[in-house]
């Protein structure tokens, strides 16, 4: 089940950015393992939220980002479309494919972290 969260660093990343969704596990540094219900255990401060990865492309939406991933016989094709106020798009694309369904998502969280960081 832990392939279905951002991992640890990802996390601390999003919450950096000012992700502060109502998510289903946290990270009680300096733990990286998600903890499912235990909101109360620690200030918020001290918690780190561990979305789901639909929650981060979900979040990510906001910033007009959108993520695509095609499956090409388990090999997996990761794009990230970025959407501009003149209704034109960037692509933004992956010199490489992966080999799983969760590792195209993680390094398209990655990616989409990186990006909006440098905005």
């Amino acid at each position: 089940m832990k392939n279905h969260f951002a991992t640890y660093n990802q996390s601390l990343a999003l919450k950096e950015l000012g992700f502060n969704e109502p998510c289903f596990g946290l990270y009680a540094p300096p733990s990286k393992t998600v903890f499912l219900h235990h909101y109360g255990l620690l200030s918020a401060k001290e918690q780190i939220l561990a979305p789901l990865k639909s929650q981060v492309f979900e979040f990510f939406r906001g910033y007009k980002l959108t993520v695509v991933i095609e499956d090409y016989l388990d090999d997996y094709e990761v794009k990230i479309v970025e959407w501009t106020l003149s209704d034109d798009r960037i692509t933004h694309e992956f010199p490489n494919r992966f080999d799983s369904w969760g590792d195209a998502e993680s390094a398209a969280i990655d990616k989409l972290i990186e990006i909006v960081k440098m905005k």
